[in-house]
């Protein structure tokens, strides 16, 4: 005579709870290996706690910045543009013993003497002293566009350094040619050759400068 086996109360619901549960995994596995954007880099670390992905930027293009960091900074002379207003461009002559100049870059007035940054990545081309400009940096960047920093009291880089995107060159101050306008940083930028107006390029990409 066969005997009849019982099973305990509580083992069916156990069978179809890992059931279930077996079948939640699978499908949040696949719902993470579809939704994976492989075009970016997932690097481990956190923001709120240890179970939020971090997405990597590295790779992102790079803003032109402002040749300095400082707050309170104004334009005490602006760049001559010859398709400017005439008020405009009274604001950008510079005078000097007796000859009117075209302003060929900004030049930023502070009252207190203020740290000058690089705009962007680059190499020193160039440091020198002369009587009307003072002291003065050139940066080529890695676009090819180039940066001159003059009127500066203080430099802190030499021809041939490399220097990185808000790294500090030099200090504001002053020189025979803007002497009118007391500490100041003259600022130029040069994109394919021609001088162009700095204040018309912050906040554009790297690559947006040809």
């Amino acid at each position: 005579m066969k005997r009849k086996l019982y099973l305990k109360p509580f083992v069916i619901p156990l069978v179809y709870s890992l059931l279930v549960v077996g079948l939640l995994a699978s499908v949040f596995i696949s719902i993470q290996s579809s939704g994976k954007d492989d075009t970016n880099t997932y690097v481990s670390g956190t923001i709120l706690d240890e179970n939020t992905p971090v997405i990597s930027t590295t790779g992102s293009e790079v803003l032109v910045g402002k040749p300095y960091n400082t707050e309170g900074v104004t334009i005490g002379r602006d760049y001559y543009d010859y398709n400017g207003t005439e008020e405009e461009q009274k604001n950008s002559i510079v005078y000097h013993e007796g000859i009117y100049l075209q302003n060929t870059g900004v030049d930023y007035v502070l009252a207190d003497v203020f740290e000058v940054i690089s705009i962007l990545d680059g190499e020193v081309m160039e440091v020198k002293e002369e009587e009307l400009l003072g002291k003065s940096v050139t940066v080529k960047h890695n676009n090819g566009s180039i940066s001159v920093y003059q009127s500066l009291s203080e430099v802190s880089v030499q021809k041939g350094d490399k220097v990185t995107q808000g790294q500090v060159i030099g200090k504001s101050g002053t020189c025979s040619l803007g002497s009118d306008l007391g500490n100041h940083l003259h600022f130029e930028l040069t994109i394919g050759g021609q001088i162009v107006d700095p204040e018309n390029y912050y906040g554009k990409k790297e690559t947006e400068l040809n």
